[in-house]
């Protein structure tokens, strides 16, 4: 299960997407026109308030776009190419070759966790899904190894998620999302729902596991001081437009757009 190497993991060309209406609900715009790219083991922080597009953005990415049962965007023009694949043209069978090299860990992960699943079986459960004759030996030496690189102890594996603490649960979910060793990581607002005393040491630790397996990453949020621990580069969005990008500090330290530079005043405040 070792990632494949890519060139540019990711590439989004002018992407536009909206969600189509929906029974009584309106359809709406939700990506305006977005170009960027992501390097092979960079880490891009996407960055935006609630409704700025960042969660479609991340779900587009990891080819997951309706998997969690929501509203499914759609593309409406450009494109994203992941990993080689076309995002707008991908297939069925392309779609299951491309998430097994894409991690996904969707919005309040750890608290979407299977109440009746050990955490032996939800992490070891992507590996299943892939290959129902997998060796369960071999799946629980994996199991019990993305558990050590998640600095949780190996006495969690036969627990249920309701006998964990919310920052324990979280690791879990990134567990299950780095299991089959991707090339790629979407985390989508993984320090939301977590105390506070804890979210610094999960931003720390997927620095961390990033440091150790250099795949690529996109971390969305919508704290900037998140995001300023965990990455060098930033994605801006505000009502589905690109409104900043680039280096942490050149995007906070000369703002072009007002909605970063009321960004960039409440990060110096929080200094």
């Amino acid at each position: 299960m070792t990632a494949q190497k890519f060139r540019d993991p990711i590439v989004l060309s002018d992407i536009s997407a909206e969600y189509p209406p929906h029974g009584a609900s309106a359809g709406c715009v939700a990506l305006r026109g977005i170009s960027l790219r992501v390097k092979p083991g960079e880490v891009l922080g996407i960055l935006g308030e609630s409704g700025s597009g960042k969660s479609t953005l991340a779900r587009i990415i990891s080819a997951n776009a309706g998997a969690d049962g929501g509203a499914s965007p759609r593309i409406t023009g450009g494109d994203a190419t992941v990993m080689g694949y076309s995002i707008r043209k991908l297939k069925a069978r392309d779609r299951d070759r491309l998430t097994f090299h894409v991690g996904y860990l969707q919005q309040d992960a750890g608290t979407r966790l299977d109440r009746t699943s050990t955490v032996a079986e939800l992490v070891a459960g992507p590996i299943f899904e892939r290959d129902k004759h997998f060796s369960r030996r071999d799946a629980g030496v994996r199991s019990a190894s993305m558990l050590d690189a998640v600095h949780l102890p190996l006495g969690v594996l036969d627990k249920y998620p309701y006998e964990l603490s919310g920052g324990q649960r979280q690791r879990v979910a990134i567990a299950r999302a780095l299991v089959l060793d991707p090339a790629l990581l979407v985390a989508d607002e993984p320090t939301a729902g977590i105390d506070v005393t804890v979210r610094d040491s999960v931003v720390d630790l997927l620095a961390q596991l990033h440091g150790l397996h250099d795949f690529a990453a996109v971390i969305v949020s919508h704290d900037a001081r998140v995001l300023r621990n965990a990455t060098a580069t930033v994605a801006v969005l505000q009502s589905g437009s690109l409104v900043g990008y680039g280096t942490m500090q050149d995007v906070f330290t000369a703002p072009t757009h007002p909605y970063v530079a009321r960004l960039a005043a409440a990060l110096r405040l929080s200094e």
